[in-house]
């Protein structure tokens, strides 16, 4: 049996790293540094009750067609987040371009989320339904989990609506933007 070929001598290379480079441990800032960099798109999620509820959220995904399912987190000692722990039914909103000051005050603490120059309605089930949303569902809470300070929520969506065609709102590197050609 021969010995195998050399390899070529490598060349130092001043070239800054790429790839995945060495891990760094899970953390808060890690997963926040992350996730700045993955654009979102932006959802209000609404819930009735004596006071209405209401947040910004860019956690808003699509579970399943076949039952219609969506998930989201909530931060659960948050006003809202009491409120969805409550509540049976939660309005979901898609949010276009255009809304930029609503998706910043549903984010606002301490803001009357609900006082005008808000325009919403009581949609099915009770749930606040919020106007010039590209689109909303009402839907039936089916999971609750807790997942260190926040809820992550897993409902089924039972009515809804397009309500407008346009562009989405997105969330990216800690601002909103519109999606660009």
């Amino acid at each position: 049996m021969s010995d195998p070929l050399p390899l070529p001598a490598r060349r130092p290379s001043t070239a800054v790293p790429s790839g995945p480079g060495t891990p760094l441990p899970g953390s808060a800032d890690l997963l926040r540094s992350v996730f700045r960099r993955h654009a979102a798109g932006v959802a209000v999620i609404t819930a009735g009750g004596e006071r209405p509820a209401g947040f910004t959220a860019t956690s808003l995904a699509s579970v399943s067609a076949d039952p219609p399912a969506v998930s989201f987190g909530v931060a659960s000692g948050s006003f809202s987040g009491r409120a969805v722990a409550r509540a049976a039914h939660v309005g979901v909103h898609i949010l276009g371009e255009h809304q930029e000051e609503l998706a910043a005050l549903f984010a606002r603490g301490g803001a009357d989320r609900f006082a005008p120059p808000t325009r919403w309605s009581a949609g099915p089930e009770g749930v606040p339904v919020l106007d010039g949303v590209q689109g909303w569902l009402v839907c039936r809470v089916i999971s609750r989990t807790p997942v260190g300070g926040h809820c992550l929520v897993v409902a089924r969506a039972v009515a809804g609506r397009v309500a407008s065609d346009g562009r989405p709102l997105l969330y990216h590197q800690g601002r909103f933007n519109a999606l660009r050609d």
